[in-house]
This record gives C-alpha cells, sequence and structure tokens, in this order.
C-alpha cells in the first residue's frame, strides 16, 4: 500500500507530496512501517534457477576433462576448440550460480539500497566477455591450423564430439525452462547462451570431422572453428549490450517510459516534469517521477493507476507539486 507523505504549503500556492512503494499492510496508521519496505527484487523462480545452474556446471565440467584431453590425444582441433570452450562455460555456469547465491543471501543487506537483483546481470556481462574472448581464441588458433594443418584421428575425435553434443542438449534442457521462465533474466540468459555456444560448437566439429573422417576434408576442421568463433561473437556482444545497459541504469523499457508518460499527462492530465525507469532484478522495476498537477492530488492516486497497468514497478517514488496556473 503506498502512502504520501506529508504535504508542504508553500507561500505561491504549490503543494509537494513524495511516495514510495510499500506493499506490506500495516494496522497501525502511526507506525514507522508505513513509510519502509523490504528491497528484495529477485526473479520470479531464483532458488530453482540457481539449482539449475549448478547442475548444469557440474555436468558440463566432468565431461569437459574429457573433451579437452581426447582432442589432445586425437589431434583434432575441432574437438579441442570444443572443449576448451566448454571450459570457459563450466566457469560461466559457476558464476551464474553464484551470482544467484549472492544475490540471495544479500538480498536483506541494506547496504544494496535497491535490492540484491543485479548481481545477476554483473556475472552475465562477465560471462559475455568471457565469450567474446573465448571467441577470439578459438579463431586465432583455428587460423593457424589453416596455415599448418597438423595429424587428425578423425574417428576417434569424432565419438567424443557426439558426445558433447549430447552433454550440452541435456544441460540445455536442464536450463530451458529457467531461461524462459524469467523476465529477462540476464544471468540466465547468458548461462543458456553459453550451453547453446557449445552446442553450435559441438554440431560444427561434427560435420566437420565427419567430412575429413569420410573424405578426406580436413581442411573443414580449422574453419569449423572460424564459422562457431563467429556466432559466439555475435551472442557475446548482444549480451554485452543488455547487460551493461542494466548496470549502467539505461532507461529500462523506453516503451514503458512512454505508456506511463501517456497514463500521466492523458489519463490523469499532470505534466511529468522528471521521469527515471530502471530495472532493479528480473521482474523489477524502479521509478522515480515528478509531476505538475493542475488539480488536488495525492501519490497514492497517481500509484494505483501506474500499478494498474504496470504491475512489475516494485519500487516507485512520486513528487507532486499542484499548481493551479501552470499549464
Amino acid at each position: 500500500m503506498a502512502h504520501d507523505h506529508a504535504l508542504h504549503n508553500h507561500s505561491d500556492g504549490h503543494k509537494h507530496g513524495h511516495d514510495h512503494a510499500h506493499d506490506e499492510p500495516h494496522t497501525d496508521p502511526h507506525s514507522h512501517g508505513i513509510w519502509t519496505r523490504d528491497h528484495i527484487f529477485l526473479g520470479q523462480g531464483h532458488s530453482r534457477a540457481e539449482t539449475r545452474a549448478r547442475l548444469a556446471a557440474l555436468l558440463t565440467g566432468l565431461f569437459m576433462v574429457v573433451e579437452i584431453g581426447c582432442g589432445i590425444a586425437y589431434g583434432s582441433m575441432a574437438l579441442l576448440a570444443d572443449g576448451v570452450h566448454m571450459a570457459t562455460h563450466v566457469g560461466a555456469l559457476g558464476l551464474a550460480a553464484g551470482a544467484y547465491w549472492l544475490a540471495r543471501r544479500h538480498a536483506g543487506n541494506t547496504r544494496f539500497t535497491f535490492g540484491s537483483g543485479k548481481f545477476g546481470d554483473l556475472a552475465a556481462f562477465t560471462s559475455a566477455i568471457i565469450l567474446g574472448l573465448t571467441a577470439l581464441a578459438v579463431a586465432a588458433e583455428s587460423a593457424l591450423r589453416l596455415i599448418t594443418p597438423g595429424t587428425v584421428r578423425y574417428g576417434d575425435a569424432l565419438l567424443i564430439a557426439v558426445i558433447g553434443l549430447v552433454v550440452n542438449l541435456v544441460s540445455a534442457v536442464i536450463l530451458k525452462d529457467s531461461h524462459h521462465g524469467h523476465s529477462h533474466d540476464n544471468n540466465m540468459r547468458a548461462a543458456y547462451l553459453h550451453v547453446l555456444a557449445d552446442a553450435i560448437t559441438s554440431v560444427l566439429a561434427i560435420v566437420a570431422l565427419a567430412a575429413g573422417y569420410y573424405f578426406g576434408l580436413a581442411v573443414l576442421d580449422p574453419l569449423s572453428g572460424l564459422v562457431g568463433a563467429a556466432v559466439i561473437a555475435a551472442w557475446s556482444y548482444g549480451l554485452i549490450r543488455d547487460s551493461a545497459m542494466v548496470l549502467l541504469d539505461a532507461d529500462a523499457d523506453p516503451d514503458m517510459s512512454q505508456d506511463i508518460r501517456k497514463t500521466l499527462e492523458g489519463e490523469l492530465g499532470a505534466r511529468v516534469a522528471d521521469l527515471h525507469l530502471w530495472r532493479l532484478g528480473p521482474g523489477h522495476h524502479g521509478l522515480i517521477v515528478s509531476l505538475v498537477s493542475p488539480g488536488a492530488t495525492s501519490a497514492e492516486t497517481i500509484k494505483a493507476a501506474l500499478r494498474r497497468r504496470h504491475p512489475d514497478l516494485s519500487h516507485v517514488t512520486v513528487e507532486v507539486a499542484v499548481c493551479a496556473d501552470c499549464t
């Protein structure tokens, strides 16, 4: 329930009011609780996502050791690149699980004035950088193999690549429900993209190794690494862009901001003097808005109108200046 701070009268006839989001009911109108609230902005199904990220990291890590070892033993660049790539994904999945744990652990920590929901976005940004560096490393090594090709044991390497693809698909299934169930959870998106990138490199490795084994097309082994690197780099760029915008408190949703302006100015007849909309965590937004109203109104009324249209506004601050002569 939202509550207005005291309205202050000024000699120019203006009034100013402030409102903050309050979700908990309070029976005592004189309790300090009417001005306070928790700042827990974790995504829906947070604990479940944390468990799935841990499981995917464990499964991927076990096979990573097998794939790197076999890539070295069999002389396959495609297999070795896939294994090294998988190693970075193990770290990224562990980072994702750690971010969920940190966000949960510090959910009630008052040092995080807008909650701990952005731990996931910080992990996603870091994972995206790792993903980009991995793409560069795979591309460089693949280019070197084009210049100086080596001996590849195609049959043995092909079997390992197929098993690797199966492991990647299982990990993707583990993460899929959490990925689609969260509201733009960049942390789970990063984990999911790492697994998909692994699956892509596994498919490319299988194609390249099969072509080398059956048709003697050795050049496809390093070429598959270059193609995989390009795909991974594209995903990395998109994730860096999106997670960075959240960390920089950019406008969380320009369409939503425009709709809020239309609601306030069109339906309530107020003029928006200042508006800030940003993301607090998966499925949670913060809003600070200053209004100039031609008639008496309350922050409670404004807040109720906004919440009806945008239920994910979890932390709202409203300032109202009443000015009958203002246009």
